[in-house]
């Protein structure tokens, strides 16, 4: 499919600087250029959707004004650029304020004026149109049925409770075991919700240093403290109209917690260093891989907070506890893995699916995923072997199953632990890996390169 033409419509009622305008568009044959003498001509024309208008602001029908606002009444996507001998500031903030892009005046450096407005606008209307493609392909991505995988009863009492968070604000909790796939889960809410539109923010509570979270979350303005050289929008903010994500929920200070619970009471934030409140419009989504009744109990999570958050709560089931969803989700990360890297599709034999249904998978699904693909890098043939699952913790190569690498770090990693096991002998750990020694010293040269 060819890509859209970029129109734009001059508007012009002289016809020196029309055709002035109309040639200095042209020199860009990217450009479809249309020209209009006069407004009903233009309006008549408005439905073919141009990107950029250039609009004289004194047309023999109609004012720019006149036809400035028929445009943001009809298509508010249209750029308009406003191009007249008006010198009137006031008038000319007017238009500005009443959606005009830009305003030229008829100078001699109005060639170079108009070709640049219009290459920054044409950026522009470009990355909103790859933003709302990113979108689309995410929220495809995120339709929750194709993202979360399984067929279990457990996991299927998940979907459910996801359909009934979706048509809803309702906060969710989303608890769990690491691994279970708790921020899946909150991108899935969100990307199938009405605020699917509007901004997805994660905060992982742990991951940030106390003395910044409260910064992180609100914001803070220019010299609330040593260090604020500039204004800082929280997150609250950044997800206003969209959902907000708050991990690990159990681990925030309790004196954090406080200002938090009045937040949510009164859907408006302060930024450090102001008196001001600014209201808040985002979903709540938090999660949590501990029982914040049992923390409550314990004084470490306030109670008040936690019946404010309790909403819906949706709890994620341990991959042991997913029946043949091991199996489902195994060949789902093989197939990835191998696309990826570009290698032959590896399939599980019989013996190795066996393995994995008894292994009770401490790491849930993370790990899962970690040692599918450790075992497709492994595997020598199309066939995964039992010999391929690196599950015994004890084993060195067990390490390496422990991040998402690529294939090549992958090799490397492997080479490292398989030498550790056989105590550095380079000859053996070539036997073991089937490779040739002088890969090996290859491999480890180009790491240290």
């Amino acid at each position: 499919m060819s890509e859209k033409p970029f129109k734009i419509f001059v508007v012009e009622d002289s016809e020196w600087y029309n055709r002035l305008l109309v040639h200095t568009l042209s020199l860009n044959p990217d450009y479809e250029i249309k020209s209009f003498f006069n407004g009903k001509d233009f309006l008549n024309s408005l439905f073919e959707s141009p990107d950029i208008v250039t609009l004289d602001y004194r047309l023999p029908d109609f004012t720019g004004l006149d036809i400035l606002k028929r445009i943001r009444e009809e298509n508010t996507d249209v750029q308009v650029v406003l191009i007249s001998e008006q010198d009137d500031i006031d008038t000319v903030v007017n238009l500005l304020k009443m959606g005009a892009y830009d305003y030229i005046s008829k100078s001699e450096d109005i060639k170079d004026r108009l070709l640049n407005t219009v290459k920054n606008i044409r950026n522009g209307i470009g990355l909103k149109r790859e933003i709302t493609t990113l979108r689309r392909e995410v929220q495809k991505k995120y339709s929750f049925r194709e993202s979360i995988l399984g067929e279990s009863t457990a996991i299927k009492t998940v979907y459910d409770l996801i359909e009934k968070a979706l048509s809803t604000n309702i906060t969710v909790i989303v608890s769990g075991e690491t691994g279970t796939g708790k921020e899946l889960v909150a991108k899935a809410i969100h990307y199938n919700s009405k605020r699917k539109d509007k901004s997805f923010v994660t905060v992982n509570v742990a991951a940030i240093p106390s003395e910044l979270i409260e910064s992180e979350l609100f914001g803070h303005e220019k010299g609330a403290f040593t260090g604020a050289v500039y204004r800082r929008i929280g997150r609250f903010e950044e997800a206003d109209g969209g959902t907000l994500f708050l991990d690990e929920i159990s681990e925030m200070e309790l004196n954090l917690q406080a200002k938090l619970l009045r937040v949510l009471q009164e859907k408006e934030i302060v930024r450090i260093g102001s008196n001001k409140p600014l209201k808040t419009d985002c979903r709540i989504v938090v999660a949590t891989n501990k029982n914040l009744k049992e923390e409550v109990k314990k004084g470490n999570f306030r109670e008040d907070l936690f019946y404010r958050l309790l909403g819906l709560p949706i709890d994620l089931p341990p991959l042991r506890d997913r029946e043949n969803d091991i199996l489902i989700l195994a060949r789902y990360f093989i197939g990835k893995f191998c696309d990826e890297n570009n290698i032959p599709l590896k399939r599980l034999s019989v013996q190795s699916q066996k393995k994995l249904m008894g292994y009770p998978f401490p790491g849930n699904v993370r790990e899962l995923k970690s040692i599918v693909e450790l075992a497709a890098t492994l595997s020598a043939n199309d066939e995964i072997e039992p010999s391929d699952l690196v599950v015994d913790r004890g084993d060195p190569l067990s390490e390496v199953a422990s991040d998402n690498l690529t294939l090549r770090e992958y090799e490397i990693k492997i080479i490292k632990a398989t030498l550790k096991k056989n105590n550095n002998d380079i000859r053996l750990a070539a036997e073991k890996l089937d490779i040739g020694i002088s890969t090996i010293y290859r491999i480890l040269k180009e790491e240290k390169e």
